[in-house]
């Protein structure tokens, strides 16, 4: 019966995940006026990417004068500045086969108002990015951004006046350096009149428009958002440890300038279908018009409740936030997380007393059910990182650019042979780790090791995690013989790991206490209704747990691995780590055990081929250009 209960709710839990990461459909041009319509904004792109455009090109004078044409007749008051061209980026702009001699090495942006009722209020700007790289035409970037700007200016308009004026801003020299950006936010009379911005960037041809980064200080920008969302096609995608990861990351975008002046605001970006990313493909044929949907959709609702608002967000505290299945944003304050904790321990405090006195829960059974969650931690590490290996090198080894956007389309096949290990990883536990040879068991992980090393170069958190999980092998006395000792152990290890998260950075204590505590709380019904964990009530309430927060983590595990995954494959570890601790309960009966450990393996397998297929998917170019990775 567990068994069922299991595949039931693991199938369930992946179906409302993929649900969560649809785009919606595309908007015809017989869209209302006031609505955001793809199919007309792809008119527009359609001009723009009919080939690369960058910077110093014959056609990035055609786009730009397209633009200057289409901004008029919008009814914005449009103007062209001028500004220099940096000499690395002229650098940069030559490796890769452009010129920056025929732009005489100067970035003009295109800068459109619309103004306001009130002159006085704080502007808003709409911003995206209008030059492309030389082997692109750029379809997605960013003509989907621009595409979507102008398509925003046509339904506020139809919306009719508002208190506040819209700049719209059409950076130039982007991809190779933000020079345009640069220029306006640094000298242009318009900057100072700012005080919201939202910029639309992609890294890919497709998939859901992820709200990635805000300016410091969100709370009120994030409250706005919230509001927004509810009308956007398709819901919103965001949450606040993508902000507080992409903030330590070396990327940057146009949104990096303003927000580094202290000005509010959102950067949207669709990154699926990543091989179309800085490529030939990125056509307006193979454009995903649901991804320019979502992403315009967003745009419009935003700008519009920032253009009507009686103040724009001033910058505060940081919000947490995340999204919920893509319909809906949950926040709270920071400090409320230390109450969510205090609440999951009560709650398996309860699970756990209940259960020492009717189930027979010792102590040490819980924490060996920990060490289980510690062991597939330290092991999945060590297995994604070989398993990944396998797609080829990390992106810090690529020699090339070419080799780079190689791996870029190797994405989909890495995420998936990743995914696959860290299932294989979930049956060992759940079908009990202790029951194969720990020799045979430590020489496994030692080799992967070996493996992952000799592929993918030293890594210290790998040979850290490889001794942790040889130790773990060798000691199967260690694991967990209970099924409440090994789940109230996981749930004590999560919640273990979400208070060091919300002491140390707080906008990341979510992905551990929301989970956490839906965790405890399905613990402590089940124990109550039967601790023997063996009758249908207990079992569904168990399953349903694991279906709604194993959804809600696989739907946003996508996107956090199209961010990073390429050279941190292990961000999935830790989201299985949440999915095994709501279903440690629904292992399978000892009678399915060894069938259901050789098939672990035989996933295990599966997942290597996949990412290792990748190779052949998408082979890597026989002689690297000169140009560097970008």
């Amino acid at each position: 019966m567990r068994l069922s209960w299991l595949a039931g709710s693991l199938a369930l839990a992946l179906l409302i995940g993929v649900a969560a990461l649809q785009v919606p459909e595309p908007a015809g041009v017989d869209a209302p006026a006031t609505a955001f319509s793809a199919e007309r904004a792809m008119a527009d792109v359609r001009e723009l990417a009919r080939r690369p455009h960058p910077v110093g090109s014959a056609d990035h004078a055609r786009v730009r004068a397209y633009l200057r044409q289409r901004m008029d007749a919008l009814g914005l008051e449009t103007s062209t500045q001028t500004g220099p061209i940096s000499r690395g980026s002229a650098r940069y702009l030559r490796r890769m086969g452009g010129d920056p001699e025929a732009a005489n090495f100067t970035a003009t942006n295109l800068v459109g108002v619309l103004p306001g009722r009130d002159p006085a209020l704080p502007a808003v700007a709409l911003m995206a990015h209008y030059d492309t790289v030389p082997m692109s035409p750029g379809a997605a970037d960013d003509s989907a951004g621009v595409a979507a700007v102008l398509e925003s200016v046509r339904a506020i308009r139809a919306r009719g006046p508002a208190d506040r004026t819209l700049v719209v801003l059409l950076t130039d020299a982007e991809e190779i350096g933000l020079d345009g950006a640069r220029a306006f936010w640094g000298g242009h009379p318009l900057r100072d009149r700012i005080g919201a911005v939202i910029n639309l960037e992609t890294r890919g041809g497709g998939g859901r428009a992820m709200m990635f980064e805000t300016g410091r200080g969100n709370a009120g920008t994030i409250a706005l958002f919230r509001r927004a969302g509810l009308a956007a096609d398709g819901g919103v995608t965001s949450n606040s440890l993508a902000v507080f990861v992409y903030e330590r990351m070396p990327n940057d975008t146009d949104f990096t300038i303003p927000r580094s002046r202290g000005v509010q605001g959102i950067n949207l970006a669709f990154i699926g279908r990543p091989e179309q990313y800085h490529a030939p493909s990125s056509t307006p044929a193979a454009l995903d018009r649901g991804a320019v949907q979502h992403i315009g959709s967003q745009a419009l609702e935003n700008a519009d409740a920032l253009l009507r608002a009686p103040a724009l967000p001033a910058a505060t505290a940081n919000l947490v936030y995340a999204d919920l299945f893509g319909r809906a944003i949950l926040s709270h304050p920071p400090g409320a997380g230390w109450g969510i904790l205090a609440l999951a321990i009560a709650l398996l405090g309860v699970a756990a007393w209940r259960a020492r006195s009717h189930a027979g829960l010792t102590f040490a059974d819980a924490g060996r059910g920990a060490l289980d969650g510690v062991w597939f931690v330290a092991t999945g590490l060590v297995l994604t990182q070989a398993v990944r290996s396998l797609g080829g090198p990390m992106t810090q080894r690529a020699d090339s650019a070419d080799a780079y956007y190689a791996l870029l389309a190797r994405l989909p096949w890495i995420e998936a042979g990743a995914a696959l290990t860290v299932l294989a990883l979930a049956m060992a536990v759940l079908g009990g780790r202790a029951r194969p040879d720990r020799r045979l068991g430590a020489a496994a992980v030692a080799a992967v090791a070996a493996l992952a090393l000799a592929l993918g170069g030293p890594a210290p958190l790998v040979i850290g995690a490889s001794v942790v999980a040889i130790g773990l092998s060798l000691a199967p006395g260690l694991a967990a013989r209970t099924a409440w000792g090994g789940w109230i152990g996981l749930i004590l290890l999560g919640l273990v790991i979400g208070a060091v998260a919300q002491a140390a950075a707080p906008q990341t204590a979510f992905l551990f206490l929301w989970p956490g505590l839906l965790a405890a709380a399905a613990a402590a019904l089940a124990v109550v209704m039967d601790p023997g964990l063996t009758r249908t009530r207990s079992l569904a309430a168990v399953a349903a747990a694991t279906a709604l927060g194993g959804g809600w983590l696989a739907g946003l595990s996508h996107p956090v691995f199209l961010g990073v995954g390429l050279d941190r494959p292990g961000v999935l570890v830790l989201t299985g780590l949440l999915v095994l601790m709501l279903a440690r309960p629904l292992s399978p009966e000892r009678g399915a055990v060894r069938p259901w450990l050789m098939a672990a393996l035989a996933v295990l397998v599966i997942g290597a081929a996949v990412s290792g297929g990748a190779r052949v998917a998408s082979p890597m170019p026989a002689e690297p250009p000169a140009a560097d990775r970008a």
